[in-house]
């Protein structure tokens, strides 16, 4: 999206799928602290359903893109920050940063009734600011990511339902630990990416 494009998203605009133990703004960020064993991942590998991260959703038109940007200011173990896209319990992706093999990694879960996982190591990432994107046209979402304001990077193209209706918005959560602060510093909504690459 373009400075032109790009539409800021008030935060009150959203709703908590499941509230954090904190959330303040502060000046135009949102500051949020996550809930020790916040999660979202539903069986693959793990066994296990989890369903409680904190994600601040709103409708998102389709076509349509999101966009979130957050400070990567944080180290424990599967902390993580970013964008949901959510239709339902059973149907959703999550993009973002997460700490894990101690370090950044920048990824995404896409879940159509089970859980898959993909990511890239970005250590350089840690103590930046990022920029999650994902645009969503047709039966497609496609991730990218930056850090700062260098180039956005493809970090997957997803198949997702194309007649699901989502709401979308950023998240966090910290499944081993209490204390994950996260700063969100926009939430901005605009047209779907025009093309692939």
């Amino acid at each position: 999206m373009t400075d032109g494009e790009v539409r800021v998203q008030p935060w009150r605009a959203g709703t908590w799928t499941t509230a954090p133990a904190a959330a303040t703004e502060d000046g135009p960020d949102l500051v949020v602290t996550a809930v020790e064993g916040s999660d979202a991942w539903r069986h693959t590998a793990y066994g296990f359903v989890h369903d409680d991260a904190h994600a601040l959703l709103a409708p998102m038109a389709s076509p349509g893109a999101v966009e979130v940007t957050f400070d990567v200011d944080w180290d424990g173990r599967f902390d993580q920050a970013g964008l949901v896209l959510r239709a339902d319990e059973q149907t959703w992706l999550k993009a973002g940063v997460e700490m894990t093999d101690g370090a950044a990694h920048v990824g995404a879960v896409v879940t159509l009734g089970r859980s898959d996982w993909s990511l890239a190591p970005v250590p350089e990432w840690a103590g930046r600011r990022v920029t999650v994107r994902a645009s969503r046209a047709g039966d497609a979402v496609t991730v990218r990511a930056r850090v700062d304001e260098e180039p956005f990077r493809l970090v997957r193209v997803a198949a997702f339902p194309p007649e699901a209706a989502v709401r979308a918005g950023p998240y966090c959560c910290a499944p081993t630990r209490s204390g994950l602060v996260v700063r969100f510093r926009q939430w901005a909504v605009g047209p779907a990416d025009a093309a692939l690459h």
